[in-house]
């Protein structure tokens, strides 16, 4: 017997569960997808999905009207990839209406339903004519990427690597320090395969920090796009050590660095087919390529020291990316250098309070550590294995792999911080 859906769901920020299920879902490749809708109830989380980066390579169409409008569209239009349908209609009238339909598909297009009737009896006989899925009104936005995702990524296909990018908040907070030093300790706790790409060419310093020279590098990948695969991204790597390699920048002005917003989006793309953990040295630049490379990592660290300039650098990435991110966690925040000799600072509390963030880790500054480790090529465990700061790295590597979660700090007051902030902007 057929029970007609009368529920919705309210049309507001995504769930934590949804944004749970979308950390463990592939990228959709590049496809086209038109659906047609009966309700703002179905049509806005379409659309919502279309602007996840998830959906980044695919082309969504939304148009109001149902399987009526569909019919008429397809009459003169090419089919595309996938075709979503919702509808209200009862059952009967639904199989008719798709049957008309299928007079106007290619066999190879996809089709979803999204129908308003919980009915088993309904759904057997779509899948059995060929529908791809039914799926049950209301739906979220993350039910839709999954659906799709469902349909068009292959489930026996290898794995994808995670993405994390580091980026400082200001440039000289150590974020590369640290992310090269995350690395080695996720390539040398866990065995795991991790590849470093420093993307700062001309300046970067993961050759120096790794104590490695290689002749080839990041810029003939990014130069030559075309030439982009698994073997020739091997060829790039510098190895650093048993389970970490290296895609060095050359480190020189010969050349000017413009890149184009998806400049490093297919080696990305490759990297993450061949390992399991790529580690991106995001330089502290606002560019197309910049913005881009951030909103499509898995997961964002950023680094910053508590001063007040760090602060709203900090509170402007944050609120940019949960705008272009948001159907992703936020990003982690490590407040780095602190303790600074005769430097006013702020407290690590006040700090993290208007970011609505707990810091993943708070560093302390010790020179003679850093400075030993950066002048003699080595990484921080390297030199002194049970130094406290090499607990905290390892900590980090725990967090961002998943093998543990941030500790929970007291927050405490924001001592006029904001106040001073909007001040500042007048």
């Amino acid at each position: 017997m057929s029970n007609l859906a009368y529920d919705s769901r309210v049309e507001g920020d995504t769930s934590p569960q949804d944004i749970a299920m979308m950390q463990s879902l592939r990228p959709v490749p590049r496809i086209s997808i038109q659906a047609f809708c009966e309700t703002d109830g179905v049509a806005n989380p379409i659309e919502r999905a279309g602007e996840d980066r998830r959906m980044a390579k695919a082309h969504l169409k939304v148009h109001m009207g149902g399987i009526p409008t569909a019919i008429e569209f397809y009459h003169s239009a090419p089919t595309p990839n996938l075709i979503i349908l919702e509808s209200r209609a009862e059952p009967k009238q639904l199989l008719e209406q798709l049957a008309e339909l299928s007079e106007h598909c290619d066999p190879s297009s996809k089709v979803v339903v999204i129908g308003h009737y919980n009915d088993v009896g309904l759904y057997r006989e779509l899948i059995r004519s060929g529908i791809s899925e039914y799926v049950i009104a209301p739906v979220s936005m993350a039910d839709i990427v999954s659906v799709v995702s469902s349909i068009f990524v292959d489930p026996e296909a290898e794995p994808i690597g995670r993405s994390i990018a580091f980026v400082g908040a200001k440039g000289g907070v150590g974020s590369s320090t640290i992310a090269h030093n995350v690395a080695w300790a996720m390539s040398s706790l866990f065995k795991s395969e991790v590849v470093v790409a420093d993307l700062d060419l001309a300046f970067g310093t993961a050759n120096i920090n790794f104590d490695q020279d290689p002749a080839q590098g990041i810029a003939e990948a990014v130069f030559s796009p075309e030439r982009i695969d698994e073997v020739y991204l091997d060829r790039l790597l510098a190895q650093c050590a048993e389970h970490l390699s290296l895609l060095a920048a050359p480190s020189t002005l010969e050349r000017v660095y413009d890149f184009d917003p998806d400049a490093f989006a297919q080696l990305i793309d490759t990297a993450q087919r061949s390992v399991p953990l790529l580690v991106l040295d995001v330089p502290h630049l606002w560019t197309g390529w910049t913005k881009s490379t951030l909103v499509k990592a898995d997961e964002i660290v950023i680094t910053a020291t508590p001063e007040l300039a760090n602060l709203r650098n900090t509170k402007n990435l944050v609120d940019m990316l949960k705008r272009l991110r948001p159907n992703d966690p936020p990003p982690k925040l490590i407040i780095n250098q602190t303790g600074v000799p005769k430097r006013p600072e702020i407290a690590a509390s006040d700090f993290a309070e208007p970011l609505g963030l707990t810091p993943m880790s708070v560093i302390p500054f010790d020179p003679l550590l850093f400075g030993n480790a950066a002048n003699n090529g080595r990484m921080l465990g390297e030199m002194d294995a049970k130094n406290p700061v090499v607990s905290t790295i390892n900590e980090i590597a725990h967090v961002l792999t998943g093998r543990s979660e941030i500790k929970t700090r007291k927050k405490a007051g924001l001592g006029g911080l904001l106040g001073k902030l909007s001040r500042n902007k007048k």
